[in-house]
């Protein structure tokens, strides 16, 4: 596992170097007038392609050991190589999307959905309980629905990621901090293969963010965001499936945050008759950006706004670990998990309702 973790690093850090000094021309064509733009200059948005890299050699690896005698006994088979067919979509559509910057939501949703549908048709994934009685047993009689959750899970989650896409190291450090949370988890329960695929990803995305936190030299994009979402989406609905004392709102709160960013920027901008498709600055990290993060004196505008940059993901990489140490805790306790996937969801509406009233503690802001 050590040695699939220290070449994934390899290859993300090094292919991530290569972008940032060899690939830089296409950084300008993201228009300085995006909602979501927080930066000066022309910054490269193609670290997705350098940690697809970093876990494509690393699995192959993995596969190659397993066939040579499998020295680690971690029984990394022929699925590895369908869970990778199951991520190309995906990540191609989300690299694609960050090089010519006309990819509709649509088609990328459709890309992600196409993922979903591969993971279910080849790879077997599906969801086959969800931790209640009676719903559990809706799912053994119209297995359909199992297989119809999983294509929705995979298909939306990387989306989510992207959503919270938009400062140095946030949605990178909350990939690495989830993987590490479900390799846990899978190491808890015997699930060596599962685990080492988790631990692979998180040293990808480590060697990606040697580059993204904190000078902001690469940024991951949309394909990162989609790698992340797709590998994270198979190991937890894989995780519940090949493991039945996990249960299934142990993954569900993991990502709680990512996933009720997404279900409440939909509802706020349903609420103005906005499409959900269309780009804004008023998802939470945005928020404490602007209306917690106290400004910086710097006499650089560049570097001013980098270093603001900078201090807003260590407040939302504290809030995703709200939710990481109860799920980690109880990962086989469904009620409990449920309670705090509920107080997550008060919580996060009770805070965007203070920022966004201005009633924010002084001490958050010092």
């Amino acid at each position: 596992m050590i040695v699939l973790c220290v070449v994934a690093f390899a290859v993300a850090l090094l292919a991530a170097g290569f972008i940032v000094r060899w690939v830089r021309g296409h950084a300008a064509r993201y228009g300085a007038a995006m909602p979501q733009r927080f930066h000066f200059g022309h910054v490269p948005r193609l670290g997705g392609a350098a940690v697809l890299l970093g876990i494509a050699a690393s699995w192959i690896l993995g596969a190659a050991q397993a066939g040579w005698g499998d020295p680690g006994s971690l029984r990394l088979g022929h699925w590895v190589g369908w869970w990778l067919l199951a991520l190309l979509p995906a990540a191609l559509g989300g690299i694609a999307e960050d090089l010519v910057q006309r990819l509709s939501v649509l088609y990328r949703l459709a890309l992600t959905g196409f993922s979903g549908l591969l993971a279910v048709g080849v790879a077997g994934i599906t969801l086959p309980r969800l931790g209640l009685p009676w719903l559990d047993m809706v799912l053994e009689l119209a297995p359909w629905l199992g297989w119809g959750i999983a294509v929705l899970a995979i298909a939306g989650l990387p989306h989510a990621f992207n959503l919270i896409d938009g400062y140095n190291g946030l949605a990178g450090m909350v990939a690495l901090i989830v993987c590490l949370a479900l390799a846990h988890v899978a190491l808890q329960v015997g699930d060596r293969a599962l685990a080492a695929l988790l631990v692979s990803t998180a040293a990808a995305t480590a060697g990606f963010l040697v580059w993204n936190y904190p000078r902001g030299l690469l940024f991951a994009g949309d394909g990162g965001a989609y790698v992340w979402g797709v590998v994270i989406a198979l190991a937890s609905l894989s995780l519940v499936q090949r493991n039945s004392d996990v249960s299934p709102w142990f993954p569900m709160l993991l990502l709680i945050y990512p996933v009720w960013e997404t279900v409440f920027s939909i509802y706020r901008k349903a609420a103005r008759g906005v499409s959900p498709g269309v780009a804004d600055a008023l998802h939470f990290h945005q928020l404490i950006y602007r209306r917690i993060v106290r400004s910086v004196f710097h006499d650089d505008e560049s570097r001013r706004l980098l270093m603001r940059n900078n201090r807003t993901s260590p407040y939302l990489w504290g809030f995703t670990l709200l939710t990481v140490a109860p799920a980690v805790m109880f990962w086989n306790n469904t009620p409990v998990l449920m309670v705090f996937c509920a107080v997550f969801v008060i919580s996060y509406v009770a805070a965007y309702l203070a920022i966004v009233r201005f009633k924010v503690p002084g001490w958050l802001r010092r």
